[in-house]
């Protein structure tokens, strides 16, 4: 293969066959399961990146399972987003995120900088509540519970929360093991089209594994929960700082 053949070609991992296709990634029947909750602020502050800001002691921890997107396949993820200020602007900060299948994994850091990692994760209905688990190995680290669609939600306020600006740490090692790139990524939700929205009781426990330390930003308070069912496209970034100058 000639120089700008690899040049033309390469876009992902590996050269001849790439683990996942070029974009735009539409995502059908995207179901989410939101529980907002009160944290500690200093736990928030030890794992926020300047020049991010903590805005409040607040995490969203989100169940997602995604049956049907372009590129990536069928799929759960489960993970941590926190509200955040970035240069005057209210957005939110991605901080951890599991998964059950490999190209989202591989897009999603390569692309976007998505802290992804691989576990088992599941969304599921039990009747009459709405149950999100999140498994690393045969250890339980993470479970939600909602009442099934107890009460319909504003659809304004849902699309406003789902427009936010979205963050994430972007890194990619040099050959030596030092950072190559370490940039700091915006990118947003697009062509949203909201289905449904409902909130109910929530509980959420969270388990310490030293892999998966999910709990380290511990349960205080139940804020909210939200049960969200769009199609949207998983809009590609653009860097908004740059650590390495």
């Amino acid at each position: 293969m000639k120089i700008d053949d690899v040049r033309k070609n390469a876009f992902a991992m590996p050269l001849t066959s790439p683990a996942f296709p070029p974009g735009p990634y539409r995502f059908f029947n995207r179901e989410y399961f939101i529980i907002t909750y009160r944290t500690d602020r200093d736990a928030l502050e030890r794992v926020v990146p300047e020049p991010l800001e903590v805005v409040e002691p607040i995490v969203k921890y989100e169940f997602i399972r995604m049956p049907d997107s372009t590129g990536f396949g069928d799929y759960c993820e489960s993970g941590q987003v926190i509200p955040v200020r970035f240069n005057g602007q209210l957005g939110q900060y991605t901080h951890a995120m599991y998964l059950n299948d490999g190209p989202p994994i591989y897009g999603g850091r390569e692309l976007w900088g998505f802290p992804k990692k691989f576990a088992q994760p599941s969304l599921t209905v039990e009747r009459d509540a709405l149950v999100g688990v999140l498994d690393y190995g045969s250890c339980r680290v993470a479970r939600g519970v909602m009442g099934y669609k107890h009460r319909p939600l504003d659809q304004g306020e849902v699309l406003k929360s789902l427009a936010v600006p979205n963050y994430l740490l972007k890194i990619i090692p040099h050959v030596d093991g030092s950072p190559r790139i370490l940039e700091l990524v915006d990118y947003r939700l697009e062509d949203v089209a909201l289905k449904s929205a409902y909130t109910g009781p929530a509980s959420l426990d969270l388990h310490p594994h030293a892999l998966a330390p999910v709990a380290d930003l511990p349960v205080r308070e139940i804020i909210s929960c939200a049960h969200i069912l769009a199609d949207l496209t998983l809009g590609l970034g653009k860097v908004v700082y740059n650590y390495l100058g």
